[in-house]
């Protein structure tokens, strides 16, 4: 199998694996779509997927990951919680589709070597899910933006909440900056992605995500400052159009950052105080502090969690939590102790922007776009291969007859 036909397949896998993790809940779209049909196309997407990278690793050739390791780790607080049935036998399910996503992973695994090549994968795909939603926009813009989500954007062809679309928009813009700077594309191309994502990212009006891509640029484009001149000069750049804009556009922005709501209702982070201080204060047994519930839709009391780090003390315990815990730090650590380059940049972003998101976003404890947006920047931490040099075959020596040798010397 040639090498550019392998490749192709490990996109197409990768892409796969997007579409697991879009989820089957968010808004009305324009065909109404079964849940049960969306959770077919998504859970048959993961089945594919495994099953692609299998034919393509048949030998099971896998690199040695802390990051995965600690994945396939987390499995065992989700088994022991989820057997209890205490969250129903979809607990089990979810836990079975874990098991399959870590899986795949492991066997993608085997083309990690610090290039972006799964960066550029990441960007395509998400690309394509934001070109869903801009045809929805198009197609129907009421649907699109509908007044239950206060006038935010929405996917109107596939059901996604304008978080989701802001988190995809938030990451390939601030990928797609970073390649520009390391000169592993052009701008035109750049050009194509950044803006149209920039305009479905405003409007999802989505705090967490615009937050997430300016702290992480700030940090990833800052690792690069002593070593590249173009990070210098864009990074004096944002710095001098961000003051402009605090000054010129103060009130638009506070507007836009506020979204129509009350202070209560901001310093609250809208309602979610009060869900986290419910579930927070919910009696527990011994078992459920160490691997909690088992897991779940991500819920507590009917309400969304929104928040990776309760979630997973509420799925998975204080077991669970220690393992996204060190999920984060492992990644992060080794990010700090690599070399300046472009690969580590956008490591450092992804991490970042996933740690900020995991305050009021779940999905650290799952299968989710979150694990992939980590996965994508393990892929890029991993040191190539060392290549190993062909065995010289040993040529057997000739044997000489003994008149042969006698000729010789007379």
């Amino acid at each position: 199998m040639g090498a550019d036909h392998t490749s192709k397949i490990v996109g197409t896998v990768w892409g796969l694996l997007i579409l697991n993790t879009l989820g089957s809940a968010g808004a009305k779209t324009i065909i109404p779509l079964p849940r049960s049909l969306i959770q077919m196309v998504t859970m048959g997407a993961l089945v594919a997927a495994f099953a692609l990278a299998l034919a393509i690793n048949l030998r099971l050739r896998i690199r040695a990951s802390a990051f995965v390791f600690l994945l396939t780790l987390l499995l065992v607080p989700s088994v022991i919680s989820s057997a209890n049935l205490e969250s129903g036998f979809g607990a089990l399910f979810r836990c079975a589709r874990l098991a399959l996503f870590v899986g795949t992973l492991w066997l993608l695994s085997r083309w990690w070597d610090g290039n972006p090549t799964f960066v550029r994968h990441h960007i395509r795909m998400y690309f394509v899910v934001l070109g869903s939603v801009a045809a929805g926009l198009v197609i129907s813009p009421g649907a699109a933006m509908p007044e239950l989500y206060g006038g935010r954007l929405v996917g109107a062809l596939w059901p996604l909440t304008p978080p989701q679309i802001g988190q995809y928009a938030a990451v390939i813009i601030g990928l797609t900056v970073l390649l520009v700077l390391g000169r592993r594309t052009d701008r035109g191309s750049a050009a194509v992605v950044i803006v149209p994502a920039l305009v479905l990212l405003a409007l999802t009006h989505t705090r967490t995500a615009t937050l997430g891509l300016l702290i992480g640029l700030v940090l990833a484009i800052g690792s690069l400052v002593l070593t590249s001149a173009a990070a210098r000069r864009f990074f004096a750049w944002a710095v001098l159009c961000a003051a402009v804009a605090a000054v010129a556009f103060s009130s638009a922005l506070q507007a836009w950052f506020l979204r129509g709501q009350s202070k209560e209702n901001f310093s609250n982070l809208t309602g979610r105080a009060k869900v986290w201080d419910a579930l927070l204060s919910a009696p527990r047994t011994t078992s459920d502090y160490l691997f909690g519930a088992g897991l779940g839709d991500k819920s507590f009391g009917g309400l969304p969690i929104d928040n990776s780090w309760l979630a997973v003390y509420h799925e998975q315990g204080l077991t669970g939590t220690a393992i996204v815990a060190a999920i984060i730090i492992v990644l992060g650590g080794v990010a700090l102790l690599r070399p300046p380059s472009l690969s580590r940049a956008c490591a450092i972003f992804l991490i970042s922007y996933c740690a900020i998101a995991s305050y009021t976003e779940a999905g650290l404890g799952d299968a989710s776009p979150y694990l992939l947006h980590l996965t994508v920047a393990a892929s890029l931490l991993a040191t190539p291969a060392a290549a190993t040099p062909l065995a010289t075959p040993e040529v057997p020596r000739r044997r000489i007859p003994q008149w042969a040798r006698r000729s010789e010397v007379t």
